[in-house]
């Protein structure tokens, strides 16, 4: 009895291990970063401290702002980012690891509307370095798995392309104040590449 047992505490462990691994190997990841010619005191205000109002850079996000009692970026803030005027394409998210100091902050996803992701697998790690003369980069290092799981390496550079035409967003906003939308910018992008 004592051997069947253990073999069935075996298997279930050997079972529990798979499918981790399995998860695993569907969790897509990159890091992408850019130096920007504007001061990571100013990048950190767009990504850092103006965290509900992303809209204003990002040419993707319609609309977006605090929710859930959130009132400013600090650890727990959650906001949502609408994608379509009806509300239907969003994703919610909540920035954890905020660390000001070191400008940097983790992006989790919790609740997607219409997009293929998993939430309990997507995040971001924003992080703004200075580079001195009025220059930073910003890295964005990102995991994520989609539903279906098959879809995450066509994904992947969809989000890539996403992320690089956002880079170029955040440059101009932090330089400029003008807000980018999906109208005005592709003449921003032709300005910046």
């Amino acid at each position: 009895m004592k051997s069947t047992v253990r073999k069935s505490v075996l298997l279930l462990f050997a079972s529990t291990i798979a499918v981790s691994a399995q998860t695993q190997k569907k969790v897509q990841q990159f890091t992408l970063s850019k130096v920007l010619n504007v001061s990571a005191e100013k990048v950190w205000s767009v990504v850092g401290e103006d965290y509900g109002a992303i809209a204003n850079s990002h040419p993707k996000i319609l609309s977006s702002s605090y929710i859930d009692g959130s009132l400013k970026a600090e650890e727990g803030a959650t906001r949502v980012c609408n994608f379509n005027e009806k509300g239907t394409k969003f994703l919610k998210e909540q920035m954890v690891n905020y660390n000001p100091s070191e400008m940097t902050f983790t992006n989790k996803v919790f609740q997607a509307g219409r997009f293929p992701v998993n939430p309990e697998y997507t995040r971001a790690i924003y992080k703004v370095e200075d580079l001195g003369n009025g220059k930073s980069k910003i890295s964005f290092d990102m995991e994520f798995r989609t539903k279906p799981a098959f879809m995450g390496g066509m994904a992947k550079g969809s989000f890539k392309k996403l992320i690089k035409d956002y880079f170029i967003a955040i440059e101009h906003h932090a330089k400029t104040g003008e807000k980018v939308t999906k109208e005005n910018f592709k003449d921003i992008k032709k300005k910046y590449s």
